[in-house]
């Protein structure tokens, strides 16, 4: 994987940065998804809270064993200098063929 553009952003390389960063998510591969964070960093998903990298490898294996063909699209908001805002749709079926869809934004 190659390292990912560094701040300050421009257009096209905040859009690449958020393309690298769904390619990523979309292989479902905790350990590779987690080493876009920093090994202490502080992560919050609902009610749960996480804390490095460990952790957040942890919690998306345990994610991707019932989010089945989990699937990520996401799409630069807005973005300054250092910071972007992404919007996402992200989709997935459990074990019964229920399928499921949620959307979002985060910065």
């Amino acid at each position: 994987m190659s390292r990912p553009p560094l701040p300050p952003l421009t257009a096209e390389t905040a859009t690449q940065k958020v393309r690298m960063a769904e390619d990523a998510w979309n292989t479902r591969d905790p350990a590779r998804v987690a080493l876009a964070y920093k090994i202490a960093c502080n992560w919050r998903n609902g009610s749960e809270f996480l804390e490095g990298r460990a952790a957040i490898e942890a919690f998306l294996t345990r994610k991707w064993s019932r989010e089945l063909d989990y699937r990520l699209i996401t799409e630069d908001w807005h973005f300054r200098e250092n910071r972007i805002a992404v919007s996402f749709a992200y989709e997935w079926h459990d074990d019964s063929g229920n399928w499921f869809r949620s959307y979002g934004n985060e910065n």
